[in-house]
């Protein structure tokens, strides 16, 4: 079973001077319990460099790696998975070339959250919850209710993803889903280290107080 409670993601441009690799040891010192490597505009062979260097750290720490879109990428780094959206290969034909990745998808509705399930979907990151810089392309932001919506609908793990922050964290916590995916809270914050701790300790909180509720 893959922990998907704090799912830190990659941004070459929103982690300053820091290497790709800097930022993944932070966040997962920090706590983190996913990595997603992100390169939307890199050559292949950076990003397979990159994935190769990455599933190295996170191999060594026990915790998964998935790859953005790229499930070439995935595949030749030997990393943990992919991540799918509507414009990347369908779920369907990713499955049948690479039965043993764990594939997610990107939903923001429930009939596309029910669909990529329905596909062989592993996982969904929902969103964008908030509005967010990261991915200006998301549309308008779902908000908290379609995402407790999806959440129901599915019985799949659902990570949000989408503008949070620390501020925001309790609230879509209290959505039901299974983690969180954060971008620029964690990997532009001065220290992602202390940024992931912070994140790391409310979720634990969170999950003791809602354990020892009778």
């Amino acid at each position: 079973m893959i922990d998907y409670s704090l799912y830190v993601i990659t941004d070459q441009h929103l982690q300053g001077n820091r290497t790709a690799d800097q930022v993944v040891e932070e966040a997962i010192r920090g706590g983190a319990t996913v990595i997603q490597l992100r390169e939307k505009t890199a050559h292949s062979r950076h990003f397979l460099e990159q994935a190769l260097l990455l599933q190295t750290i996170t191999q060594k720490a026990g915790i998964s790696l998935i790859i953005n879109d790229r499930i070439d990428i995935a595949l030749a780094s030997g990393a943990d998975g992919v991540h799918l959206g509507d414009e990347d290969l369908p779920i369907q034909y990713a499955r049948e070339i690479a039965q043993k990745l764990i594939i997610g998808y990107s939903a923001d509705s429930v009939e596309t959250a029910r669909w990529a399930e329905s596909q062989g979907a592993n996982y969904l990151g929902v969103g964008s919850v908030y509005a967010t810089s990261t991915k200006p392309d998301a549309g308008f932001p779902i908000g908290l209710q379609r995402l407790k919506e999806i959440k129901q609908a599915v019985s799949i793990p659902v990570v949000a993803i989408g503008g949070i922050t620390l501020n925001r964290l309790n609230e879509v916590l209290a959505t039901g889903v299974d983690g969180v995916a954060v971008v620029s809270a964690i990997v532009a914050a001065p220290s992602v280290y202390a940024a992931t701790r912070q994140f790391r300790n409310i979720i634990d909180n969170y999950r003791m107080r809602t354990t020892c509720q009778p």
